[in-house]
């Protein structure tokens, strides 16, 4: 997936390390597991997640058969090893290797058969919300990522987004050209749960 669906290269800079930048924007799959590990972590963590895990298991890609085979615990083990993959390694070893077998079982392991014949954003998003451990807003997240950096744009696909979709939105990672605008998307999201828990406090002061 270095070139986007319209022919661009693709450049990422998501994760802030060039090399695990280099490999969300070759392989789906690693894509898709920093998306699932976006979670009660920094996003660049989260992001250079994957690069971590395949230098782990002694490769330069994920692939999704192996990972759905691996032993469990020696699969955990890659997670919690230090420096730990992510705040909560157990849980999102449980939860990689759980995407990993639903990409096996539905989509013989290919991640990009999410998304590359679905005919509209409506479909997309359904699609990226059936895959284990994506809500709603994750499947909306990683469509707009799709959309604006990898030039994944089946008809509505903004829509289907929602905000994440936006033009000029600075609101999640599929926002993230650099430093410059991982900083303002972290300012909104801090904004955004100030907000929340403002609306919270007046909620119970009522």
């Amino acid at each position: 997936m270095t070139k986007s669906d319209d022919g661009r290269d693709i450049t990422l800079r998501i994760a802030q390390e060039p090399a695990a930048d280099e490999l969300l924007a070759r392989s789906p799959l690693a894509a898709l597991v920093g998306m699932l590990l976006d979670q009660q972590v920094p996003m660049e963590w989260a992001f250079a997640g994957p690069h971590t895990l395949a230098q782990r298991m002694g490769k330069d890609d994920l692939d999704a058969h192996e990972i759905a085979s691996y032993d469990p615990e020696a699969f955990t083990g890659l997670f919690t090893a230090k420096p730990a993959l992510h705040r909560y390694p157990g849980s999102m070893a449980k939860r990689v290797q759980q995407l990993c077998q639903f990409l096996v079982a539905q989509y013989d392991g290919e991640a990009a058969a999410v998304w590359s014949d679905a005919a509209t954003g409506a479909e997309l998003r359904r699609r990226l919300n059936a895959l284990p451990g994506f809500g709603t807003q994750k499947a909306q997240i990683f469509l707009a990522l799709l959309g604006k950096q990898f030039g994944v744009r089946p008809p509505g696909w903004r829509e289907a987004a929602g905000a994440y979709g936006e033009e000029g939105s600075h609101r999640s990672v599929a926002d993230i050209t650099g430093p410059e605008s991982l900083a303002e998307v972290r300012a909104y999201k801090q904004e955004a749960k100030q907000a929340a828990k403002a609306a919270k406090a007046a909620a119970k002061g009522k």
